[in-house]
């Protein structure tokens, strides 16, 4: 039933009194890492020679054969349809495959959802997976995305931080202190975004047999899990835990290691039910990736795995180099990196004092020192929830890596 009572002046008021953009998209906190990295940009864009650690993005070009792939399909009339949302049949059977080798598990192509990057693999995932009330143990240091993909499914992120004394890595006592009725899932990422650990069997096996134990779920996000260094192999939770098949919900793309960043694949494997309901979710958002996109992720997870090799050569080389150099630099404690592409220092100690007139109490404010001062750009750890730290990527080229820590060296000797 409608009335006439409310005049358009009461309306419009009432209009006013409201914010233009609902509260739950408005406490999304902007990507730190992306914020860097544009930020970097912006200055070189303005004639300032800014080096910048930034962005998680390698700076090598997608292999030929994977663009030949992606060339070749979009000639094809049919790469210019509509085509399933959970993935192109051939792309899932191939995930499939890989992660069944990866995991010792069987795994169906119906347990594979193909998306758009990895991102939206996380969204998905805790949309499909939490409740509001629900609770996520999650490791800090994390990667900036994840509290805000629990925040949107309604849950609360309960960080659990492990420093440089205990390697980035959380004990089993720590997780427990941190269980409570409400606990649904836990975070794992190995490779570790941001600090390059690389989770040891044994680590694993811990980790997963508590969580089972304690029926909850792991969502662990794999998608460095081609880039180490050091002789250390890469282990998948579900191999060394299998009974975790059905809780446990497994992410990936090509960006990494494939150098793909731009194509956005990514993918989650888990239980057959999850994975519909993430479908039927995926259905109404965006339906399937780019037809195109996806035939090149067949030939990047089916070819050749030389250029992948060759880059993580490089990136080894580079990993070394910025090691060497940040270890160098006065207040700054650095453990050894042994995957993904990132430098995680503790820079607690080059805090408290004066550079160049500012002074500065937190790697929020160090990293804004560094960039004005040095030209330098990297990732403070409280985007992290680790403060007290600066991320650097080590994926740029060697002479401005070089460069580049050394203006940071020279900025916090003087």
């Amino acid at each position: 039933m409608t009335t006439d009572d409310a005049s358009p002046a009461t309306s419009t008021a009432q209009t006013a009194e409201r914010a233009r953009i609902s509260t739950r998209i408005g406490s999304i906190a902007p990507s730190a890492t992306l914020a860097v990295d544009a930020t970097a940009k912006a200055l070189k864009a303005a004639g300032r020679p800014v080096i910048g650690f930034g962005a998680g993005e390698p700076d090598f070009p997608t292999s030929q054969h994977i663009v030949d792939a992606a060339i070749e399909a979009a000639s094809v009339p049919a790469n210019h349809r509509y085509s399933p949302t959970g993935g192109l049949p051939e792309l899932r059977l191939a995930l499939a495959e890989t992660v069944s080798r990866s995991t010792g598990l069987a795994i169906e192509p119906t347990q594979v959802l193909v998306t758009n990057g990895g991102k939206q693999a996380v969204y998905q995932t805790f949309a499909t997976l939490l409740d509001p009330g629900d609770e996520v143990l999650l490791p800090a240091p994390y990667w900036t995305t994840y509290p805000e993909a629990i925040r949107l499914a309604g849950a609360t992120e309960v960080p659990v931080l492990a420093g440089v004394d205990q390697g980035y890595v959380p004990t089993i006592e720590q997780l427990e202190a941190a269980r409570t009725e409400r606990t649904r899932a836990i975070l794992i990422c190995s490779p570790s975004n941001p600090t390059g650990v690389v989770l040891t069997a044994e680590q694993l096996r811990e980790v997963g047999r508590w969580a089972h134990e304690h029926g909850i779920w792991v969502v662990t996000d794999e998608i460095y899990q081609h880039l180490t260094y050091d002789g250390v192999p890469f282990t998948s939770i579900l191999a060394e835990v299998p009974e975790l098949a059905e809780t446990t919900v497994l992410l990936g793309g090509v960006a990494k290691s494939f150098a793909m960043t731009g194509w956005r694949v990514g993918w989650m494997v888990g239980p057959k039910d999850v994975i519909a309901a993430a479908s039927n979710l995926q259905s109404h958002l965006t339906s399937h990736v780019n037809n195109i996109a996806q035939r090149a992720a067949i030939a990047a997870v089916t070819g050749p795995m030389e250029p992948v090799d060759a880059m993580r050569e490089a990136f080894d080389r580079r990993r070394r180099t910025m090691v060497e150099k940040l270890s160098a630099v006065p207040g700054f404690t650095v453990p050894t990196p042994t995957g993904a592409f990132y430098a995680f220092p503790d820079v607690s100690g080059a805090l408290g004092r004066e550079i160049r007139g500012t002074t500065v109490s937190t790697s929020v404010e160090l990293a804004a020192v560094i960039l004005q001062e040095a030209e330098v750009a990297a990732v403070p750890g409280e985007a992290f929830g680790a403060p007290g730290h600066l991320r650097f990527s080590y994926a740029l080229n060697d002479d401005e890596l070089a460069e580049g820590i050394d203006r940071v060296a020279a900025l916090l000797s003087e």
